[in-house]
């Protein structure tokens, strides 16, 4: 299974969406490195990726490895707990839990203003962290939040979703803020 080809041919008619890509666990990082390969380096696409599962360093030593041009992404490190000084770096904001859902919503504002291109995207790794840390109804309305945010910014939205243990009714609930669903195989 080609990851990059299938998210191309599902959103090749969209010019900006907000698209549920659901992964199983196997396919979860190589589906995040090829989506973003395919906006960064293809599309020469900037935009700013919520990481929720990895600290900002492993995903940047995982954007080299693979390649990604790391210029073009700002990361929101939701993870790393890091002192006050030392919060903003010249391409991460750091949040330091998932919990603190309002600093997450600032930080992707201030980060989305802050790509200078009319094109530009939201990548959300993962919704399962979210609920790991929040309520189902607080991480539904989360979502119904930045499914507007993202509509305001007309920019596109991949929100990432790990099959195993998402519970079923929010799954429902997310696809209809979302313009479509992408399963990328596995369970």
């Amino acid at each position: 299974m080609n990851i990059s080809q299938e998210f191309k041919k599902e959103v090749r008619d969209l010019k900006d969406y907000i698209v549920l890509v659901m992964v199983s666990t196997a396919n979860y990082q190589k589906a995040n490195l090829e989506i973003l390969k395919l906006l960064v380096n293809e599309q020469k696409t900037p935009g700013v990726y919520v990481t929720l599962n990895k600290p900002f360093d492993i995903m940047q030593r995982l954007l080299e490895q693979n390649r990604i041009d790391s210029r073009f992404v700002i990361f929101i490190d939701g993870i790393t707990k890091v002192p006050e000084s030392e919060r903003r770096v010249k391409n991460c904001l750091y949040i330091g839990s998932p919990e603190k859902l309002s600093d997450i919503s600032m930080a992707m504002d201030q980060a989305v203003k802050a790509l200078p291109t009319k094109e530009k995207f939201i990548f959300f790794d993962s919704i399962n962290t979210l609920q790991l840390f929040n309520k189902t109804e607080t991480v539904a309305r989360f979502v119904y939040f930045l499914a507007g945010k993202i509509r305001e910014w007309k920019i596109k939205g991949i929100i990432i979703s790990i099959k195993k243990g998402t519970d079923l009714t929010l799954l429902n609930e997310l696809a209809q803020f979302c313009d479509m669903e992408i399963d990328l195989g596995g369970k």
